[in-house]
């Protein structure tokens, strides 16, 4: 697929979408699923995004739940542990992979 198919498919998905989806037919229904798809596919190989290091995940998933530091002390041990896990001058055993994923719900990958 080309930028210029990918940008046409965008503008045929958002028409859809505007119709709401009490309006839609079951065709354009399918429709829209499968060009949601393309798009999806599309944009994942063209612009992929690098996974980031888990001190950079860590410090991420602490701003979106308005967290502080110490509220990681009980997750991966001391003050000074957390503090060099946020500066990435340490990085994450498999262990604490696993409580910070349990800790903020999510995959541990992103920690590993």
């Amino acid at each position: 697929m080309t930028e210029t198919r990918n940008r046409q498919l965008l503008t045929e998905i958002e028409r859809l979408m505007a119709k709401g989806e009490h309006q839609i037919s079951v065709e354009e229904d399918a429709r829209l699923g499968s060009q949601i798809d393309l798009v999806h596919d599309y944009e994942r190989r063209r612009y992929p995004i690098p996974p980031s290091p888990p001190h950079e995940m860590v410090g991420y998933l602490m701003e979106q739940r308005g967290l502080s530091p110490a509220e990681l002390v009980p997750v991966l041990g001391t003050r000074s542990r957390v503090s060099e896990v946020l500066a990435g001058k340490r990085g994450v055993s498999k262990e604490q992979a696993k409580k910070l994923a349990a800790f903020f719900e999510v995959g541990v990958e992103l920690f590993l």
